[in-house]
């Protein structure tokens, strides 16, 4: 093989590294939220770059499948999660 052709594969083989590596990195934090709402109970578990970030994201997860509606989401939103564990 041509030496562009060398360098072309080693450049895609190196950028492919890199955003593997930092995409595991990204998922540094796992957390897991309960919370009730409504009568309604759910659990969900996130992965983020931070633990807040995983937590909440956990959190609006598990309004996503309780809450309807605007108004449903937003007070879901506000609610105290009844359980939040970090799993990693």
């Amino acid at each position: 093989m041509k030496k562009p052709v060398i360098a072309g594969i080693a450049v895609v083989v190196i950028i492919l590294g890199i955003v593997i590596y930092s995409s595991m990195n990204l998922m540094g934090h796992r957390v897991e939220v309960c919370l009730t709402y409504n009568g309604l109970s759910r659990c969900k578990i996130a992965s983020g770059s931070t633990e807040e970030f995983a937590t909440r994201t956990a959190h609006d997860n598990a309004c996503g499948e309780i809450a309807s509606g605007v108004t449903d989401t937003m007070g879901c939103g506000r609610t105290t999660p009844t359980k939040v564990t970090v799993l990693k």
